[in-house]
């Protein structure tokens, strides 16, 4: 008997615990956005592809409106869906949405640095860092001259596949590697270099991994989940390591700084750290300069690289794209002639490929998370401090009415009716406002220029017919994952 009534007594209580869990969830949320209910612990994990989260936002969407709730375990997630309301957010309302929400995978990020960082020095270290990425040629010629001098490495690196079929994966990251490099470290690593390709496997294995279905949510869930096994441990250990090598070049340019010569973006951060020092200012430490450079790093090479990657396997399922392409090249270029981004007036359709490219592939599709650092009024609705924001990209780069036949590749969604490129406002690859992608100009100058020396050189061809070419992305989450696939280069010179 006695088993019996402190068993029902247990029931009792863990009904009772329930029962308040639901009433505190539906309380918390009367006036927060409409969503699904939320089911105790797991949220609307039940509601959710965790395959392909935009997709689900897309149908959430469609029932509940542009502004919706959902929860991922524990954590509350207001999304915003469609131009307007992403609009309205990370331009209009750019102060109010301009925080950084938590990502633990990256928890040793969190305080320091551009990207991850939500504490009161991010604005501080992220203006201090376009200000210097500027100088050092952000946008500008000498980006320009950086990313030609590279050229001439990367096609030698392809030169020597000598038109047999390869993984492209890690010899076009060596470009972009060594562009940011320069910038950051006023160094090179060559494509073979083990170090260099150490890198690019972590950076790769890395964004895989973030985007598999366990770190979604893992990235959610957070603690109640770290120290479960799991690929969460892989992607952390990769940071470290990453951040490591950074920490190591640092300390070497601290060593032999020269504060009136500055070689490189590192040593700027440096002289930054020796002035915050001593005019006391909470700016930059050592460790805030090792993640500064750590995420540059990190951006600078694995976005710009996937984007190569996929716009190539883009043009072995489109040959038709391909040949308007080298026929432009041919007119406006030539064939020994170093492209330069002067050549972009009278290269629209080069330019509208590049758009299209980062468009159809949608490569942060959810944008990274923002988080509300105060109680706000958006739309009617009450978004309390701490709720997860994802201003969604995705919903604007495949809307259906700015972009006729969305998920169809089409460089013609970038082309006026003469042929001209035609600029468009929901071109958000890099989103928006405060958080806006650092990177931006210097990735965009890379696809340009990069793409168009390659086409320059070679033909590719696919190792099966252009219709069998497969271009579904291998997984979907923290970014689009361009599947695994080989090509043949074929010289042109020899054609």
């Amino acid at each position: 008997m006695a088993f019996l009534g402190a068993t029902l007594a247990l029931l009792i209580w863990l009904v009772f615990l329930l029962f308040v869990s639901v009433w505190k969830q539906i309380y918390s949320s009367w006036k927060l956005p409409p969503g699904p209910f939320p089911l105790p612990i797991v949220g609307n994990l039940l509601n959710l592809d965790i395959k392909n989260i935009p997709k689900s936002f897309e149908k959430l969407a469609e029932e509940y409106g542009p502004v919706f709730t959902v929860y991922v375990g524990p954590r509350r997630i207001v999304v915003l869906h469609g131009y307007k309301a992403v609009k309205e957010a990370l331009l209009d309302r750019k102060n109010d949405f301009a925080g950084r929400a938590d990502i633990p995978s990256f928890e040793d990020h969190d305080s320091n640095g551009i990207i991850f960082n939500n504490t009161e020095t991010w604005r501080d270290t992220r203006r201090f860092g376009l200000t210097v990425l500027r100088d050092y040629g952000m946008g500008k010629q000498s980006n320009e001259e950086r990313i030609q001098r590279e050229s001439h490495f990367l096609i030698e690196a392809l030169r020597k596949t000598n038109s047999q079929p390869f993984d492209p994966t890690f010899i076009l990251g060596g470009g972009p590697l060594n562009v940011i490099s320069d910038i950051l470290f006023h160094h090179r690593l060559d494509y073979s270099d083990k170090q260099c390709q150490r890198l690019l496997h972590l950076y790769n294995e890395n964004f895989f991994l973030l985007s598999s279905p366990w770190l979604q949510i893992y990235n959610n869930v957070g603690s109640f989940l770290r120290y479960l096994p799991g690929s969460h441990w892989t992607v952390m250990k990769n940071i470290a390591e990453a951040k490591q090598y950074v920490f190591e070049r640092v300390k070497e340019h601290q060593e032999l700084l020269d504060v009136n010569s500055p070689q490189d973006l590192t040593d700027c951060l440096l002289i930054q750290m020796e002035k915050d020092k001593k005019n006391q200012k909470n700016g930059f430490d050592l460790e805030n300069v090792t993640v500064t450079v750590a995420d540059l790093l990190f951006a600078g090479t694995e976005t710009t690289s996937t984007s190569l990657r996929y716009g190539l396997l883009l043009l072995l399922k489109y040959p038709e794209v391909e040949a308007k392409l080298h026929e432009e090249i041919d007119q406006v270029i030539g064939p020994e002639r170093l492209p330069s981004m002067k050549d972009k007036v009278n290269m629209p359709y080069m330019d509208a490929v590049v758009h299209e490219i980062l468009r159809y592939i949608n490569l942060v599709p959810s944008n990274l998370p923002h988080v509300m650092n105060q109680d706000i009024q958006f739309r009617g609705y009450s978004i309390p401090k701490g709720t997860t924001v994802y201003p969604t990209l995705s919903s604007i780069m495949l809307d259906k009415e700015e972009f006729p036949n969305p998920k169809q590749f089409d460089p013609g969604h970038f082309l006026n009716e003469n042929g001209k490129f035609k600029y468009s406002d929901y071109f958000k690859a890099f989103s928006a406002g405060k958080r806006v992608c650092v990177g931006e100009g210097l990735a965009r100058m890379e696809l340009f220029l990069f793409l168009i020396v390659i086409l320059q050189h070679f033909k590719l061809q696919p190792l099966v017919s252009p219709e069998k070419v497969d271009i579904t992305p291998a997984t979907i989450g923290f970014g689009t994952i361009p599947p695994v696939y080989k090509l043949r280069l074929l010289p042109r010179s020899e054609l």
